[in-house]
C-alpha cells in the first residue's frame, strides 16, 4: 500500500538548540510560526498554533492539536488539524514528525513528514494547501526569522 507522505526539509542557518526553542517554545513559535500559541512540551500537552486571532473559537488555526512525542533537540511529533475553509476535514488529524539534526555549529536540518491523508478530492486540496504552507511559508518564515529577526505579525482588519 503506498501512503501518502509530505516531506520538505530544510538547512537553518542557526544552532540546533536555538532552532528547537523556535519550534517548542511559546516565544520560539511566536518568532515564525503564528503570532499566538500554547505549547505544552510533553506527550499529550498542547501544540496549538493561532493563526487569526479575530476568527471565532475553533477556528484560529490549531485548536485541539496535541504533541505526541518529544526527543529532546531531535525530534518533535504533534497532530495537525486542516484550516476552517475545509470543515469535512478539519476534525481529522494528520501527524507531523519533525527531526533536527546538526549539520555543523551554526546550521541544522529540519526535516518534516507529515502523515494520515485521506483520498477523497477535499483530502487532495489540503494535501496542496500543506505543500505549500510548509514548504513555501513556514520554513522558510523560520529561516528568516534567524535571518533577519523575529517575523512581524500584521493584526487582521
Amino acid at each position: 500500500m503506498d501512503e501518502k507522505v509530505l516531506f520538505v526539509e530544510a538547512v537553518i542557518d542557526a544552532p540546533l538548540a536555538a532552532v528547537w526553542q523556535a519550534w517548542t517554545t511559546e516565544a520560539g513559535a511566536r518568532s515564525f510560526f503564528a503570532p499566538a500559541c500554547k505549547i505544552d512540551l510533553r506527550p499529550g500537552g498542547a501544540y496549538e498554533m493561532y493563526f487569526d486571532l479575530e476568527a471565532p473559537l475553533g477556528s484560529r488555526g490549531g485548536e485541539g492539536c496535541t504533541i505526541l512525542a518529544v526527543e529532546g533537540l531531535k525530534m518533535l511529533s504533534f497532530t495537525w488539524n486542516a484550516p476552517p475553509e475545509f470543515p469535512a476535514i478539519r476534525t481529522q488529524l494528520t501527524h507531523v514528525l519533525l527531526r533536527f539534526t546538526e549539520v555543523d555549529a551554526g546550521h541544522t536540518r529540519v526535516s518534516l513528514r507529515q502523515d494520515g491523508w485521506g483520498n477523497s478530492p477535499e483530502w487532495q486540496a489540503v494535501y496542496r494547501y500543506f505543500e505549500g504552507a510548509w514548504g513555501q511559508v513556514v520554513l522558510p518564515r523560520l529561516q528568516q526569522r534567524f535571518l533577519a529577526g523575529p517575523y512581524q505579525w500584521q493584526k487582521t482588519a
